[in-house]
């Protein structure tokens, strides 16, 4: 059918207020305001600020009351541990009513922040609506993440409580949770209140008598009794959850997202972009531990009535490069959204698609990427082996949802490989010089949002506004700056070329370099370090970590490097996929001391690049590239 994108986008941009107003009516409201904006509030003003609702309730309580009591609302499928469970909404929602109780039971309200730390199992979702249904705040903390990434969160949150799981599984290993969590409350200088922990027969935790709960016995006891805890009622402005983003300082940044325009810019993109009917079947291969769990595997498919996946698992090695299709096939899964990582994953194991035969994908009508860049040659191999549209999108943590897509629900555009296509209503997208100037159609340059930001968008940084306006507002007056460069052709395509800043994508996982030369600079040996993201056929980018010892350091350089792996994986986790260190004698700066770490990365990719005007000692740059070519990496 023909596109109605170029109808709906000039709709939004005629008139913003009267288009989220009407997306507004698909939210039931406990009270609806008369302003659907107000600029004078907030960063860049506010959307629904005199509003009030619920999450949970227009996620489970509506569908229950009009029709869907029975409908699938949960499909638990773990090649991992061979278990599958389902969940109706009703089933569902009388679990989250007992987490509820459960936690108001301990003094836990509205307001109040809890930090989840659980794995990809039904109990982290029920953890999250339980939050959402008191007012209470959720800070989803992923379970890779070691004790200390852990322990800043804590400081930062401030929460009464954790919720956690006794252990994650991982193909081959066990992870045992709470080890870490006690580790980081010693190390935090916030203590919660209460820890509550589910009790998975894998590993089962030991508590601490006083302080921790078994979730899973007052979780049953709550349902037996019976419990029913109403929704409490709270402003559309405030925060439903806190979710961490590696900061470009190693100091995490918590993104703040709001009740009201959250739900209405999801419940829009369920079928505007991703063209999905509610009681259809929508999986988000993510993890809860991340924006694209919060909004497609949570939120977004709960608020619009559909059944939503959650997958414990890996898309090759449990038990084969197979598992994506035997899952779309088993549940009659219509759309799959997941990381190009897995795609390439998936492509390495079987080339030939030879597991897709295998299986019945009749019913299955589209693949969306996103959580990196989509190289063309994995668009191609998917679109070829699957015979679906292959949709490129394009968003952040701190925008909760789609700012650059193909909006299969308005009718499907051509498809640029390489490009996630055009902008979505409420993003005025713009390419721009370092000075904030418009640039030309393919000129490359900073890419930026003129404000305000669509609903859905952060309003904030938790308890930051300063760091905010810094971080994005302050470069670029009167928009948002995204930290991507990229171009923008003639047609209004966009094409995302590179980070402007020094976050790396690890498999969809946006990671601070930031932080990990905070750890290697931790080292006893280590005088100074640079952490840069290296182009990797798999997982997009690695951390690859060049490191000058103190002088009279006469030990191995291969004993150091060891040492200095562990310490990443000990303290950020084996999320961060570090396993490259380099000891150089000395790394490239200009001759204000800063350290030149995109030369670096060029080197290490073997582009193109020109030699600093402002560098120091050009020689340094071929010690560099020496360095590389001894440790296997192909620098030329």
């Amino acid at each position: 059918m023909a596109s109605r994108y170029s109808e709906t986008y000039g709709e939004w941009k005629s008139n913003p207020e009267a288009f989220w107003r009407k997306a507004a009516g698909e939210i039931d409201w406990v009270q609806e305001g008369t302003d659907v904006f107000d600029p004078d509030l907030g960063q860049y003003g506010q959307w629904f600020p005199d509003w009030e609702c619920n999450t949970c309730y227009n996620c489970l309580d509506r569908h229950v009351e009009n029709g869907r009591a029975d409908q699938l609302a949960v499909i638990y499928d773990s090649p991992i541990t061979g278990q599958q469970r389902t969940l109706t909404y009703a089933e569902l929602l009388a679990r989250v009513e007992a987490v509820s109780a459960v936690l108001q039971d301990k003094g836990i309200g509205k307001g109040d922040r809890v930090i989840i730390y659980m794995p990809m199992i039904p109990e982290a979702v029920i953890a999250m609506l339980a939050c959402a249904r008191l007012g209470a705040i959720h800070s989803v903390v992923f379970g890779g993440f070691a004790a200390h990434e852990l322990a800043t969160r804590i400081n930062d949150a401030t929460p009464k409580a954790i919720i956690a799981a006794s252990c994650g599984i991982e193909p081959g290993r066990v992870i045992a949770y709470k080890p870490l969590i006690d580790a980081a409350i010693e190390q935090a200088a916030h203590k919660p209140e209460s820890c509550f922990v589910f009790q998975r027969p894998e590993q089962v935790a030991s508590l601490e008598e006083g302080r921790d709960f078994d979730l899973g016995v007052l979780m049953e006891t709550a349902l037996a009794e019976g419990r029913r805890i109403p929704c409490v009622s709270v402003k559309a402005t405030d925060p439903l959850y806190v979710l961490y983003t590696s900061g470009t300082t190693g100091q995490p940044k918590g993104v703040v997202r709001d009740n009201g325009g959250h739900m209405v810019a999801l419940k829009w993109s369920m079928h505007n972009l991703y063209g999905i009917d509610p009681g259809e079947v929508f999986w988000a291969a993510s993890d809860v531990g991340w924006v694209v769990g919060h909004s497609y595997i949570v939120y977004g498919p709960l608020l619009h009535g559909c059944t939503t996946i959650v997958f414990e698992g890996k898309p090759v090695g449990t038990p084969d490069a197979g598992v994506f299709w035997r899952v779309i096939s088993e549940h009659k899964i219509v759309s799959l959204f997941t990381a190009p990582t897995a795609f390439r994953a998936i492509r390495k194991e079987d080339p030939e698609g030879t597991f897709i035969e295998k299986y019945d994908l009749t019913h299955f009508r589209s693949l969306f990427l996103a959580g990196e860049r989509a190289d063309p040659e994995t668009v191609k191999w998917a679109a070829e082996q699957l015979k679906v549209p292959v949709i490129d999108h394009w968003w952040q943590t701190e925008t909760g949802w789609c700012m650059v897509g193909n909006p299969l629900g308005l009718g499907a555009l051509e498809i640029k490989p390489g490009s996630p296509t055009v902008p979505m209503p409420g993003y005025d997208v713009r390419i721009v010089d370092d000075s904030g100037q418009p640039l030309p159609a393919n000129t490359l340059g900073n890419i930026v949002v003129k404000l305000p930001m669509p609903p859905g968008c952060l309003p904030t940084l938790w308890n930051a506004d300063k760091r905010f306006f810094d971080a994005y507002l302050a470069d670029f007056p009167g928009y948002y700056k995204t930290a991507d460069a990229g171009v923008m052709d003639d047609d209004g395509y966009l094409s995302i070329m590179s980070r402007t800043d020094d976050i790396i994508n690890v498999a969809g996982h946006r990671l601070s370099t930031g932080a990990m030369e905070e750890v290697l600079a931790q080292h006893k040996d280590v005088a100074e370090c640079a952490v840069v993201g290296i182009h990797d056929a798999l997982k997009g980018q690695l951390p690859c970590g060049f490191v000058v010892l103190k002088s009279g350091v006469e030990r191995e350089h291969a004993e150091v490097e060891k040492e200095l792996i562990k310490l990443v994986r000990d303290q950020i986790g084996p999320v961060a996929a570090f396993k490259i260190a380099i000891t150089v004698d000395r790394l490239p700066k200009t001759r204000s001391g800063k350290i030149l770490r995109a030369t670096m990365r060029q080197i290490a990719d073997g582009e193109e690049y020109r030699v600093p005007a402002t560098i120091d000692d050009p020689a340094i740059l071929d010690e560099i590239t020496e360095a590389l070519k001894s440790h296997g990496i192909a620098a030329s």
